[in-house]
């Protein structure tokens, strides 16, 4: 059994001499930084993409890997869509942080500045396209009415404002 694992994990107060608050920061690009600084080494950073969570009193983005957790802060979102994969009408997304998963379209928008999001894990957090992923929609892409959106396996989908 993890620390992780007790009913009151996210309750318990820091090791002595440390605070819950970190300098860790994602930005807009899918990029984690520490003290300002890019996190360099790509397990690191992938660790922490499978590590955020949202602290479950306060809502907060937090990194927890079930033995220690700490608050980090996001200048977008806390999910990215690295891939895209079209198969037999369906769409399956590739995460930053390792992870696949069908594609919600319905959940799709897009921002002022054309970025496509969604919503993933189980509709829990936002995620941004990155360029590259959204290139892979293009495809599915459809002009409607309404403006931009999306066609998978013969059903159109709005893509409103986020």
């Amino acid at each position: 059994m993890k620390p992780g694992d007790h009913p009151e994990f996210f309750r318990f107060p820091p090791p002595p001499g440390r605070s819950r608050e970190s300098t860790i920061r994602l930005d807009r690009n899918g990029r984690f930084f520490h003290d300002d600084a890019p996190v360099e080494h790509a397990q690191m950073a992938k660790a922490f993409a499978a590590w955020i969570s949202k602290h479950p009193d306060d809502g907060r983005f937090i990194l927890t890997n079930g033995y220690d957790w700490t608050y980090f802060s996001v200048e977008d979102t806390p999910y990215f869509v690295t891939g895209v994969r079209v198969s037999a009408g369906e769409v399956e997304l590739q995460l930053f942080d390792g992870s696949s998963e069908p594609m919600d379209p319905s959940t799709l928008r897009e921002g002022p500045d054309g970025a496509l999001y969604l919503r993933v894990k189980e509709g829990a957090f936002e995620a941004r396209f990155q360029p590259a992923a959204q290139l892979e929609l293009a495809p599915l892409l459809v002009e409607t009415d309404a403006g931009v959106g999306l066609e998978i396996g013969g059903q159109r989908f709005s893509v409103p404002p986020r």
